[in-house]
């Protein structure tokens, strides 16, 4: 790995901040006292504590984090979280993994995904497409099962988006932003009181892009656009002293071209067809806060999302009659999702803490349905499929910590839920599956010296099984069971240095029970058209582990260091399955999308009073594209600047992000596709951006 011996140094760096620190500085950089790094609040925490106080691995990207990366979409800052990857194959990187476990795409199959994904308490686990970012207070990354506050969908872990919040003072801003590729961007958002106890923020944002591809073929560079618009609205309403009420509506129009793949991995294609992802969802979201009992709070959220998605491409990346031995091929998934969601939670004041006023409390019912509709439409009419998809889920859960002693406390949880689903296609496939499901956690945590607190954390996750829907597939693999997760987990958060160095450290072990993988292998037809199948089935064990190290240090008023390092092996221990070719054993290989060293880093320099200076890097080890093949990645490294003037209202910022134009790949394949090389297998990849510069503008009135 070429930049293994940066991030070892990094590594091994981080952790001597504070040795550095106490050393005497000159008189121009001699930290104050007065210093100190923000708090932050994790809002996906029952009780929103300080993100240091949590025992817990948790990455959160503030506001100003997202600005210095000039990041419109969530792919764009995951790379902030240690052991965070995603996968493309679309226009966006919209499925993710955690400490390397989750999904990398859908095609035809119901998807139970690893990875939750919630935006302002609305759940869009799965539909990463609409996870933009203006707006936005601070993404949240919660690492490591979260069957309690999550269940089903939160095996490997959580990413939860916060918008800004109304406030009762009136505030309004709009921005602008222009770049190559004909970017451009318009936004703006207005906030403030609309009667004496409610508030309301309103927020919109455009964003249009021709896209990095030049179609040879059509003779035209928009054939992989963005066209995103984005709308979100807050209203904060304190009904009387014991009642408020929140509302959030989201509305998102993605209407993306998709031509991300060509033959020869370029950002130059042939295809004639070049496809579509789009994604038209409006979600609302209400949750009540009630204060009447004198015993607990009340809180009931209720929240409703209609999505349409379309997901099309062109399947030989190429036109009719490149070569006389080529084919040709078209394939589209249009899926509509509605979901509906209630919860209900007591929490615990201080009139209701347990033994012996010890212990606060959480107990809660959660109440989910969600429906999938496909409809597949390929230039082989053989492969046109219809379906439909019914999920259900009730379950119970409740969290309590015992404070043992003023520094000792403890904190465990347990979910159980009811779960079903129910399948059919037109393919005469029709199956149901039911299952009891629990999950839960134990913390002890400590206060282990007068600035650091240490945990120590067992936890139990676990993800639904589920229904292969293609009729070649034998019936013994007709459905798959339930994958559970234990993994255990070793944390230290620490505030040095007065305050201006926040650190956290975690290593994790996770031992992976019938772990969900998904087979694929392509087969080619008698006239040259390739296809896929696909189906999930369980391994037998897999195994996860690993370390990550964060720090956040404020070195003077005037300059900030962020760190992110991850480190993570992973391997299966038992995993055989069988093909045409044969039994195929990957027993003892590493599991896909899972670098083993990850890495980013930024610091931002308060050069004068109105100009400020911010420098990224962020790298990423080899991975495996997929579970089925070994093809791979290679290892990079990107940097990311930007350079902004502000004076009073006003803003100007030059952003650019993968500024040497490094190509490296976001998701990738290895079969044969080339009608120029025989169909031979070969690798083939999608590329992440190259360089973008953008000039941005902000007027705050």
């Amino acid at each position: 790995m070429k930049y293994t011996p940066i991030l070892a140094s990094l590594l091994i760096a981080a952790p001597c901040l504070q040795t550095y620190a106490e050393q005497p500085l000159s008189e121009n950089i001699q930290p104050e006292k007065s210093i100190q790094l923000e708090t932050v609040k994790v809002s996906a925490d029952f009780r929103q504590l300080d993100l240091q106080q949590l025992p817990s691995a948790i990455t959160v990207v503030g506001a100003e984090a997202i600005k210095n990366r000039n990041a419109d979409h969530l792919e764009s800052i995951l790379s902030l979280a240690p052991n965070v990857n995603f996968s493309s194959g679309s226009s966006r990187g919209r499925y993710f993994q955690i400490r390397g476990i989750g999904e990398r795409s859908q095609f035809v199959d119901p998807v139970n995904p690893s990875v939750g994904l919630f935006i302002d308490g609305i759940d869009m686990t799965g539909l990463g497409g609409a996870a933009t970012l203006f707006d936005i207070e601070q993404v949240e990354v919660l690492r490591g099962p979260q069957g309690t506050a999550f269940g089903a969908n939160a095996l490997a872990g959580a990413i939860n988006i916060k918008s800004n919040q109304p406030n009762k003072e009136t505030e309004a801003y709009i921005e602008t932003k222009s770049g190559n590729y004909n970017t451009q961007g318009l936004g703006g958002a207005i906030s403030g009181s609309i009667t004496d106890n409610a508030q309301l923020r309103v927020a919109i944002n455009a964003l249009k892009s021709d896209g990095y591809i030049n179609n040879i073929h059509l003779d035209k560079k928009d054939t992989n656009s963005f066209d995103e618009t984005v709308a979100r609205a807050q209203l904060a309403w304190q009904i009387n002293d014991n009642n408020d009420l929140n509302i959030s509506i989201f509305k998102a129009d993605i209407d993306n071209g998709f031509d991300g793949f060509s033959l020869n991995n370029t950002r130059t294609t042939y295809s004639d067809e070049p496809g579509r992802d789009t994604q038209k969802s409006l979600s609302a979201a209400a949750k009540w806060i009630n204060l009447n009992s004198k015993m607990f709070i009340v809180e009931t959220t209720l929240s409703k999302t209609n999505t349409d998605t379309i997901y099309s491409y062109d399947e030989d990346w190429s036109f009719d009659g490149i070569h006389p031995d080529g084919y040709i091929g078209e394939d589209e998934y249009l899926r509509d999702y509605q979901r509906d969601s209630l919860d209900i939670r007591l929490i615990s004041n201080t009139s209701s803490q347990i033994f012996n006023g010890t212990t606060n409390w959480v107990a809660g019912i959660n109440s989910w349905k969600r429906k999938e509709g496909l409809e597949r439409n390929n230039l082989d009419t053989s492969n046109d499929l219809t379906s439909q998809s019914n999920s259900d889920s009730i379950s119970v859960y409740t969290e309590l910590t015992t404070h043992i002693s003023s520094i000792t406390s403890v904190t465990y949880g347990l979910r159980i839920e009811e779960w079903s689903i129910d399948y059919n296609n037109s393919n005469s496939i029709k199956d149901d599956l039911s299952e009891t499901l629990w999950g839960g956690k134990i913390t002890v945590d400590s206060l282990v010296s007068s600035n650091s607190t240490g945990y120590l954390t067992l936890a139990k996750g676990y993800k639904a099984g589920g229904v292969n829907s293609d009729p070649d597939i034998s019936e013994d693999n007709r459905t798959f069971g339930t994958e559970i997760n234990y993994t255990l987990e070793l944390g230290l958060k620490s505030s040095l240095l007065n305050d201006s160095l926040l650190t956290r450290i975690a290593t994790f072990y996770t031992q992976r029970k019938d772990q969900q993988v998904k087979s694929s292998y392509s087969f080619q037809n008698p006239d040259n058209t390739f296809e896929f199948q696909d189906y999930y089935s369980n391994a037998a064990e897999g195994k996860n582990y690993g370390i990550e190290f964060e720090s956040n240090w404020k070195i003077q008023n005037s300059i900030t260091w962020n760190l992110a390092v991850g480190y993570l092996k992973t391997k299966f221990t038992d995993y055989t399955f069988e093909t045409d070719n044969g039994i195929i054993d990957k027993t003892g290989r590493k599991q896909a999308h899972a670098p083993e060293w990850s890495a980013a880093t930024s610091i931002y320099l308060m050069l004068t009073n109105n100009l400020s200076l911010t420098f990224e890097t962020e790298g990423k080890d080899a991975y495996y594209f997929s579970d089925s093949h070994d093809e791979k990645s290679k290892s990079y490294a990107i940097f990311n600047a930007k350079i902004e003037y502000a004076k009073d209202q006003f803003s100007i910022s030059l952003n650019g992000r993968n500024l040497a134009d490094k190509d490296y790949a976001t998701r990738g394949f290895g079969f044969g596709n080339n009608p120029e090389n025989g169909y031979s297998d070969t690798q083939h990849i999608q590329l992440g951006d190259p360089r973008l510069v953008t000039i941005n503008t902000r007027y705050n009135f």
